[in-house]
């Protein structure tokens, strides 16, 4: 793994001193952190350590949002049916909870909610979804966290005298569909400040102007932002900006007043609502939802999600074994594509991954090919059958377009979408090989030689030191948080680091090849540090042979036996 660490210059090391300063010598790699994300000022570090609902942006900026605020006040007035129709995944599921417990105050009897069935129609909006409507009186639809590319749906909708208002964070294509309204920041005439919202995201900001034009108390749209930081977290998209006021207060809600089915959620999933951070969403509350839609139908984790019993624990349990099934269907599918793999020989030479299996599962081989990017570090695509036809999903690797690189072979595809490292694609069997061929032709072309080797970000050198302030480095740390890209939890590096071997080995391997160890500096402080999957007896060996050692780390919390200690969680060990 590459190290880059970016060593300021004197001038900027100076401005680094500074900002230490005005934050009542606040530590300096944590300063350090700050200057490199452009928080350099007393005025910005207010701002960014103390977020204000009232600095979110007006919704009525984005293009289209009094077109869609009319729309649906005349809904409203004339008691017409509204379908409120989403995504199967976590962005789309919270963005269709979010606008329904908008409307069902006020609203309930005449609103409905329709999720597309990801093997039968597919992502995004669907003929049958349209059929839907059309077939239950349904004249105004809002569809959320997708619809931006739906440019022959909407035309179909409209020969049905059904209207569309478009809710969506994509990329656009060419064409823009002809809805009522269009309400996506990424559209080039969109004048609207902040262009990284999740589709959740742009739900608030509608539900934001509506309840400026119906008079409802500002309070009770901030209850829901719950939804949007967990869409937040799940979508990956950056946490800045208004992203990052809509997740910290988002996990407010979370932690103080979480909505029925969310608690049950955490509950299942064994997080502490008191102690909450991004990665009980992203690796905890997201695959539960997002599970749902993967092995079974997404309308269960949103019939969780906006459930009104008081403790909704029998959904919870069924979609935490939804997940546990996901979790063995991965693993049956990994260890099915590294053996593919590792009996191809052309495969050493290529800069792409492409590999199909009939019976593959639709649902998992996105996260599959995720896990293949693990072992082989190169833009990697999941083809399976469906349909008659293949489906596949695409992860990508350190600055690499993927959703590019496919764009480029649009000849060869039915469907395809996405973002920059993650995108879905579909095609014809017969032009499997022929897309194998030009994908990896278009990769190689594209492609950079430090993209094909994985990234370690270093954000700031620190001597062990620093950590003995009296808990004010956690302090001020765990106040950076939420955390997301764009604002990542800090990665520290620290050199000449040897085990402490005073009271014994200095280190343990537990669980599944962890290694626990207690580290020094100086030999004279010792810090408790956890590498998980590293204990290997390589690794183990050249820890103990060695005089010292070079570390990256984050810095977390770590409560024992009533006592809470620092803890350092090692990313990569080096050796000079």
């Amino acid at each position: 793994m590459k190290w880059i660490y970016e060593k300021l210059d004197n001038t900027a090391q100076n401005k680094v001193k500074e900002l230490s300063a005005v934050l009542n010598n606040a530590p300096y790699p944590l300063c350090e952190v700050l200057f490199k994300r452009n928080i350099d000022t007393l005025e910005k570090s207010r701002a960014y350590f103390r977020p204000e609902l009232s600095q979110l942006h007006n919704p009525f900026l984005m293009k289209d949002m009094n077109k869609a605020v009319q729309r649906i006040l005349q809904a409203v007035d004339q008691k017409e049916k509204i379908l409120i129709y989403g995504d199967y995944d976590v962005d789309g599921t919270t963005s269709v909870s979010l606008m329904y417990s908008f409307f069902k105050p006020f609203y309930k009897e005449y609103i409905d909610i329709y999720i597309p069935d990801r093997y039968t129609e597919g992502y995004g909006i669907s003929f049958k979804g349209i059929d839907f409507a059309e077939e239950n009186g349904f004249s105004l639809v809002i569809s959320l966290d997708c619809g931006i590319r739906s440019v022959d749906k909407i035309e179909y909708a409209k020969e049905k005298g059904i209207d569309f208002i478009i809710c969506d964070h994509h990329l656009p294509g060419d064409t823009v569909p002809n809805a009522i309204a269009v309400l996506d920041a990424k559209q080039k005439d969109c004048n609207y400040p902040f262009k990284e919202l999740s589709g959740c995201g742009v739900g608030f900001k509608l539900c934001q102007a509506l309840s400026e034009k119906m008079n409802i108390p500002k309070e009770t749209i901030y209850n829901l932002l719950d939804f949007v930081a967990i869409s937040i977290a799940s979508d990956l998209v950056d946490v800045i900006d208004e992203n990052r006021i809509m997740m910290y207060y988002g996990m407010k809600v979370l932690e103080e007043n979480p909505k029925n089915g969310i608690k049950a959620l955490m509950n299942v999933s064994g997080v502490d609502d008191e102690k909450l951070d991004t990665n009980d969403l992203v690796f905890k509350i997201g695959p539960r939802i997002n599970a749902a839609g993967r092995l079974k139908h997404a309308k269960y984790a949103v019939e969780l999600l906006i459930s009104e019993q008081e403790m909704p624990q029998d959904l919870a349990k069924q979609l935490d074994q939804i997940n546990e099934d996901r979790k063995g269907l991965d693993k049956i599918i990994t260890d099915e594509a590294l053996y593919m793999l590792s009996n191809e020989e052309v495969f050493g030479k290529r800069k792409s991954t492409v590999l199909f299996k009939e019976d593959w599962h639709k649902g998992v081989i996105g996260i599959v090919a995720s896990r293949i990017i693990e072992k082989y570090y190169k833009p990697t695509i999941m083809l399976t059958e469906s349909d008659g036809k293949l489906v596949g999903s695409a992860r990508s690797v350190h600055e690499f377009d993927v959703h590019e690189a496919i764009c480029e072979c649009g000849d060869l595809l039915i469907q395809y979408g996405g973002h920059k490292y993650a995108a879905g694609l579909a095609l014809k069997k017969d032009n499997l090989e022929a897309f194998v061929n030009k994908f990896e032709k278009v990769v190689s072309a594209r492609i950079q030689p430090h993209s094909l080797e994985p990234v370690l970000f270093i954000d700031a050198e620190c001597n062990f030191n620093v950590f003995n302030d009296n808990g004010r480095f956690m302090r001020i740390l765990k106040q950076m948080a939420p955390f997301g890209p764009k604002n990542l939890s800090p990665v520290f590096m620290s050199s000449k680091i040897s085990l402490y071997t005073q009271y014994d080995d200095g280190y343990r391997v537990v669980g599944n090849q962890h290694l626990q160890l207690s580290l020094t500096q100086d030999n004279k402080i010792s810090y408790r540090a956890i590498a998980f999957g590293m204990g290997t007896e390589e690794t183990i060996r050249k820890i103990k042979e060695s005089d010292s050692f070079n570390i990256a780390y984050h810095v977390e919390e770590n409560t024992y036996n009533g006592k809470t200690t620092i803890q350092l969680r090692l990313k990569d060990i080096r050796w000079d």
